[in-house]
């Protein structure tokens, strides 16, 4: 059998590892490919905000899915020190005496290779395969190539690629800047985002498609008008729009759900309500929405609270609670006695802003005969007395 080797970082996987692999795959038609995410790369350190070793190992799961006859190997992860590409033979070749070989490096590496850790023993076991990813290179490589091959009897094959122009480095840069999105797959933008590792922000585009997908889509454009109000008061008011526009995508994710459902979520998720809320089912997609937006998009604490408090309200709010609380309230596709008001003031003053609209909640639960959220009347005294302070 012929089996290919392709190691590396992987930190993250992209498209451009998944383009190589699928240039081996038609050029070389190895009988398996591996792909070996390395533990401890041996002459350069992982960076502080990096995923575990488990993680990326996900990761390449996620980023080489589909490609026929290829594995991803945990062998070097579960090999402690530094990971040798000399030593992963050794260890693959005990598995597979009679396989054929071939390790797979890059234009840069085979260049340097015989400065590499156990270099013949290498070149002994293995057919070095490199991806030349340009014309101007074909010659260099063909020079170092010859001189492998006079000096250690080195066995080389060259294969043209096309590359895509990305490395880890570059992505681990963009994706902090809510970039990088189309160098991944899906899946593994997903879970970088849901762990937000590499200090990943999602893009606001993404976002919006993975939330709209979750309402009926007669919400959709008051979830809009909610993130184009929010962001306009964060720009007000000093706050992180970005910030503000990610809770207001978020704040009705699980609004279709029924009452049953919410507080199923509820008790599976471990939340604990108050009676009030139990009794009250259109405040439960606050909760069980914030939860939800933790669990699948990763948002930080303050996100997750600006949701969670989004219908209530509640005392001594943080400022992104009160701009999201707000936004929803005044959206533009809002339209009921009072409401013009309210954006007025929110313009000038939050807090006052805040006591209106309390005010204006409270008296139109009442007027339905319905009993309001302890919490709600308890968010309208707590910026009474502080106006009176």
């Amino acid at each position: 059998m012929r089996l290919a080797l392709y190691g590396g970082s992987f930190n993250p996987p992209h498209l451009g590892h998944r383009a190589a692999a699928l240039t081996m795959m038609e050029k070389l038609q190895p009988d398996r490919l591996l792909i070996i995410p390395d533990r401890l790369p041996p002459h350069k350190d992982f960076p502080e905000d990096s995923p575990s070793a488990q993680a990326r190992f996900q990761l390449c799961e996620l980023t080489f899915a589909g490609i026929p006859d290829m594995e991803i190997s945990d062998i070097e992860l579960r090999r402690e020190g530094a990971s040798y590409t000399a030593d992963t033979v050794e260890q693959l070749r005990a598995l597979y005496p009679q396989d054929e070989l071939y390790l797979i490096v890059g234009t840069d590496m085979l260049l340097c290779f015989d400065q590499w850790y156990r270099f013949r023993y290498l070149l002994e076991q293995c057919t070095l395969t490199v991806l030349c990813r340009a014309e101007d290179e074909h010659g260099l490589l063909e020079e170092k190539a010859a001189q492998l091959r006079e000096q250690y009897g080195a066995r080389i094959r060259i294969l043209p690629h096309e590359p895509i122009e990305i490395s880890s480095g570059e992505l681990r840069e963009l994706l902090p800047r809510r970039q990088g999105r189309d160098m991944l797959t899906p899946a593994a933008y997903e879970e970088i985002i849901r762990c937000r590792w590499y200090g990943a922000q999602p893009e606001l585009s993404w976002l919006r498609e993975m939330a709209y997908a979750m309402l009926k889509p007669k919400r959709i454009a008051h979830v809009a008008g909610c993130e184009s109000e929010a962001v306009a008061l964060a720009m007000r008011w000093g706050e992180d729009p970005e910030q503000a526009a990610e809770a207001a995508i978020l704040h009705d994710i699980t609004k279709r759900l029924p009452a049953e459902e919410q507080l199923r979520l509820c008790n599976e998720w471990k939340i604990s309500l108050e009676d009030t809320e139990r009794e009250s089912p259109e405040v439960l997609h606050a909760i069980t929405g914030a939860a939800l937006a933790v669990r699948c998009f990763g948002v930080s604490d303050a996100v997750r609270d600006a949701i969670r408090w989004h219908c209530t309200g509640r005392p001594d709010m943080t400022l992104l609670e009160k701009i999201v609380w707000l936004a929803d309230f005044t959206e533009p596709t809002r339209d009921f006695p009072g409401v013009d008001d309210v954006r007025a003031l929110a313009q000038e003053d939050l807090d006052l802003a805040l006591r209106t609209a309390f005010g204006m909640t409270l008296r139109f639960i009442e007027e339905k005969g319905a009993k309001p959220c302890r919490i709600t009347a308890d968010a309208l005294q707590y910026y009474e007395q502080t106006d009176r302070r």
